[in-house]
């Protein structure tokens, strides 16, 4: 999948899949692609997303539902953190900070804010359970694929099939 647009992707999905509302903080070429571990959080709540990072394996897109608003729910400590764990990147609906940090390290971030405001780690939310965002619906499991036009989920089950129609 990681050869493979993600407009390419889109149009296998019946120009679905993709999901509004996040965009990419690299700002150089890039494309990802990996099976996702889902968070549900609430706004400005990291302490879900850090614990996901210790269950996520190598390869693994945490993707993380904090409603779409600020404060930061990522950061640098976070990023080092999936660096570290050889996680593929990260899908944010919420905020993420250090932006220019993250961009050195060249970790694949989408985002749907840039915020300096970094959240609290308070514990509520729930991982590994199916979370929608903009009318998208994304399951532990599904895969993910990113790129600089933004960010596509496929379905479990699809994956052989679309990453095949959409070469």
């Amino acid at each position: 999948l990681k050869k493979v647009s993600t407009a390419n992707i889109s149009d296998a999905l019946h120009r679905g899949g993709w999901i509004k509302g996040v965009k990419p903080v690299l700002n150089e070429n890039f494309k990802v692609a990996g099976k996702c571990i889902t968070v549900r959080t609430y706004p400005g709540d990291w302490a879900k997303p850090v614990e996901a990072i210790d269950i996520a394996e190598e390869g693994d897109i945490i993707v993380i539902d904090a409603g779409g608003i600020g404060p930061a729910v990522w950061g640098e400590l976070a990023t080092n953190s999936a660096i570290i764990k050889k996680l593929e990147g990260v899908v944010i609906y919420g905020g993420v900070r250090d932006v220019e940090e993250i961009i050195k390290l060249k970790f694949p971030v989408f985002a749907s804010i840039i915020t300096p405001s970094a959240g609290e780690p308070k514990g509520y939310g729930e991982i590994n359970v199916p979370i929608k965002i903009e009318g998208q619906i994304i399951s532990p499991g599904d895969w993910i694929a990113g790129d600089m036009d933004g960010v596509v989920v496929i379905p479990e089950e699809k994956v052989v099939e679309i990453a095949n129609r959409a070469m």
